[in-house]
């Protein structure tokens, strides 16, 4: 199975870490996978998309222009992508920041109020783990537990105090998703 995905929102929303964590723990799993990140011209509070493919396959081209998820934690990544999501593909959105409702009736679209959910489990920094627990939820290409090796590889040691919320909001997020 191959799982071609675009993850977007500002910079420092944390979707480059999502998008590493998730390659990382493909590796973790043996699959094959690519990891491209994208900047706008400005870092924090800029563009910033990641595309990411995880496969039982090689992966022939880390580009993806057709991709079978999308993940938008901001109204402009959801109006940049949500029209190149193929169709019978997966639209995961922040709608804590996006009032707006995505158009798409050939698609499966997931809304998660991430920010509300992050407050909720004390920081709003993680409202990109909340967001990767629903992805993980409704298409599960990796296991929890290399997800959370990945994190721990991803986060500097004087940072892995934060381990355990962490892991309480990506598994907040894969309960909304089960839903």
């Amino acid at each position: 199975m191959t799982h071609e995905m675009i993850l977007a929102g500002f910079g420092g929303q944390g979707v480059m870490l999502m998008g590493q964590m998730l390659a990382y723990a493909g590796m973790i799993e043996g699959k094959h996978v690519s990891w491209l990140p994208s900047y706008g011209p400005e870092m924090r509070g800029g563009t910033a998309n990641c595309a990411v493919v995880v496969s039982d396959q090689p992966v022939g081209s880390p580009l993806i222009t057709r991709p079978s998820i999308v993940v938008a934690m901001n109204l402009p990544s959801l109006d940049k992508f949500e029209g190149s999501i193929k169709p019978g593909g997966l639209l995961i959105y922040n709608n804590s920041l996006i009032a707006s409702k995505p158009e798409r009736d050939d698609i499966t679209i997931l809304p998660v109020p991430a920010n509300e959910i992050a407050n909720e489990l004390g920081s709003d920094r993680i409202a990109n783990m909340v967001v990767l627990g629903a992805l993980l939820g409704t298409t599960p290409m990796v296991e929890t537990q290399s997800i959370l090796a990945a994190l721990r590889h991803a986060l500097p040691p004087h940072r892995h105090n934060l381990l355990p919320l962490n892991e309480q909001a990506i598994k907040r997020g894969q309960e909304l998703a089960k839903q």
